[in-house]
């Protein structure tokens, strides 16, 4: 093993995703999921700023106001720093992660994460999103790696299931608590264990 490639949400924060559609309700009860999940995929994919989202979805005033709110409501996974600073001494490590331009700028410097990263990769800046592979084997090749040299880590089976096809070795961050059929941890304590006491 070369490399360590980490999701970000449901694994190096606690937040999975799943608590944006529920936050927007409780401004805007009347607005379906699909009417909330439809732009914020769009930002995803780099197709529009996350402003645009909140924008789309009827919130008037201090745009960057109203998304540092909800920003500030997510928070970092225990043990990532020690997981991060003990890893960097033997791996390369690189960040995969949906998310738009702003949110992940954000997030990466209010967390101080740009430092462990040999190379950080996000949908919204490549306009490629996960589980599509060009993603991961982008990532690979700015690592200098082979597939078979990575573990990649995720909360979420299908994009794990892509990574694999590809040639790395997943495993789940379970944040959800799913069945899944391979590796499994629930902390970077577990992660740590797994991948950094080999010999």
């Amino acid at each position: 093993m070369k490399a360590i490639i980490l999701d970000m949400y449901g694994v190096i924060v606690k937040q999975t995703g799943d608590d944006f559609v529920p936050y927007v309700q409780k401004t805007f009860p009347n607005l379906s999921e699909e009417e909330i999940l439809t732009p914020w995929f769009q930002a995803d994919a780099g197709k529009l700023t996350s402003l645009e989202v909140w924008r789309i979805l009827g919130f008037r005033g201090n745009l960057e106001q109203t998304e540092k709110k909800y920003l500030d409501t997510i928070v970092l996974n225990d043990g990532f720093h020690e997981f991060a600073s003990a890893a960097k001494e033997r791996y390369q490590l690189a960040l995969i992660s949906n998310d738009s331009s702003r949110w992940s700028r954000y997030l990466r410097e209010k967390f101080d994460l740009n430092r462990y990263f040999d190379v950080i990769s996000i949908s919204g800046d490549l306009k490629i999103q996960k589980p599509d592979r060009r993603i991961f084997d982008l990532t690979i090749e700015k690592l200098g790696c082979k597939p078979s040299e990575c573990v990649y880590v995720d909360d979420r089976e299908g994009n794990l299931s892509a990574a694999e096809g590809g040639g790395m070795k997943p495993v789940l961050f379970n944040s959800r608590n799913v069945p899944y059929h391979g590796e499994t941890v629930t902390s970077f304590h577990q992660l740590a264990d797994k991948l950094l006491d080999q010999k």
